[in-house]
């Protein structure tokens, strides 16, 4: 099998496992309790948010821990959103290709009575800053712009907006559940206030993730019930997650340079090769995208079946978030960027990580231009467009 849909899910990371099953094993007490074995746990909490906090450049108390980045995401958007409601504020800015567990709490505030502003990303899916800048009104709460995408693997401008957000005094959020790990991430110097992540995106457990909240922000409560996480998460805290989470992050920290040179020499590869294709087009920009992430529109097929032929052949992808898989509408990430819908349901997100080889790489080339031209055989698209009945978008 040749896995490349690792943006969708990572395998856990020996270490990660390793810590997990000790944990569950040595320290399964309640963090929250008095006694030794209670605090045992509780000292292994703290580690890792100390260690969370260390990768990221933020202080150990600006580390919440939750259930993932979807949570993390709503948390900072409805956080920020009552604040500047106190403050008389109800217009907010993002773009229109956010993961949908920002674009749908943002729905949500639009009808409590929110103003919601979605900037263009652009043929090459990148947000401008000073389309940021030029969009910020008086009455603007929060910016919130995702790290990197996690459809097209296009890496924003993030240092560039947070300048711009600091100096208007508005709140910025960005969901880096994509990002933290893969690349390097600095709050401080990239001045966010905000930031989500989850652990599974980099060889962490499934049903952790953390909300970095700056010093000073008063976040407000999605679930009620104990003071946990400082009274901003109730709930008993999985310290053995967390603790494998935490591992999952230093490990990946430590290897990013080696790993995001070897990850992007395939990824480019990939791209030359798979170039070759007739009528096909890379989505998202060339170079400001993640080592791991490819993303093609092949003109006359139907994602859907490119990935079941590619599957018998081994070979796991996807053709866009595993969130929105069950939809038979087009990515709403590739129409953002202006592909018409015939060509965003030919779509392929390929995903590697640091364990693909050159020859699997080139494997993946050869399949993919194999299924293609078999799914055109027979397409009544393809022969419109071949036949000149239609003309070629790509």
């Amino acid at each position: 099998m040749i896995y490349a849909d690792q943006a969708a899910t990572t395998k856990m990371s020996d270490a990660a496992a390793e810590c997990m099953c000790s944990l569950i094993r040595e320290a399964w007490g309640n963090p929250s309790s008095l006694y030794a074995h209670g605090q045992r746990a509780k000292e292994v909490l703290e580690q890792a948010r100390q260690d969370v906090a260390s990768v990221i450049g933020a202080e150990p108390k600006e580390i919440i821990f939750t259930s993932g980045g979807s949570e993390a995401d709503n948390q900072a958007i409805l956080s920020a959103a009552a604040l500047g409601r106190k403050a008389g504020k109800t217009h907010i800015i993002s773009t229109a290709f956010e993961h949908h567990a920002v674009l749908h709490t943002l729905k949500k505030l639009e009808k409590e009575g929110f103003t919601v502003t979605l900037l263009d990303v652009h043929e090459n899916g990148l947000v401008r800053p000073e389309e940021v800048e030029a969009a910020i009104r008086d009455d603007t709460c929060l910016v919130t712009v995702m790290y990197a995408n996690n459809e097209i693997g296009t890496i924003q401008p993030i240092r560039e907006i947070g300048a711009v957000c600091r100096e208007k005094n508005v709140l910025f959020h960005t969901d880096a559940v994509q990002a933290v790990g893969h690349i390097p991430v600095n709050v401080q110097e990239d001045q966010i206030d905000l930031l989500s992540a989850s652990a599974h995106k980099f060889h962490g457990p499934k049903g952790v993730g953390f909300l970095y909240a700056r010093k000073g922000i008063r976040l407000t409560n999605l679930i009620e019930g104990g003071a946990q996480e400082r009274g901003k998460r109730a709930g008993t805290e999985n310290v053995p997650g967390i603790a494998a989470m935490a591992a999952a992050l230093r490990e990946a920290n430590a290897g990013m340079a080696r790993n995001a040179a070897h990850m992007t020499a395939m990824r480019d590869r990939l791209i030359e090769g798979l170039s070759g294709i007739p009528h096909a087009a890379l989505n998202g920009d060339r170079d400001h995208r993640l080592p791991g992430n490819v993303n093609f529109c092949f003109e006359g097929i139907e994602g859907e079946s490119l990935l079941l032929l590619l599957d018998d052949r081994g070979i796991c992808a996807s053709s866009g978030s595993a969130c929105t898989s069950g939809s038979l509408d087009p990515s709403h990430v590739l129409l953002a960027i202006g592909r018409v819908h015939d060509v965003a349901h030919g779509s392929l997100r390929l995903s590697i990580g640091e364990d693909i080889t050159a020859d699997q790489v080139e494997e993946i080339i050869r399949a993919v231009s194999e299924v293609v031209q078999y799914l055109r055989g027979f397409s009544p698209i393809w022969r419109d467009l071949t036949a000149g009945k239609k003309a070629f978008i790509l």
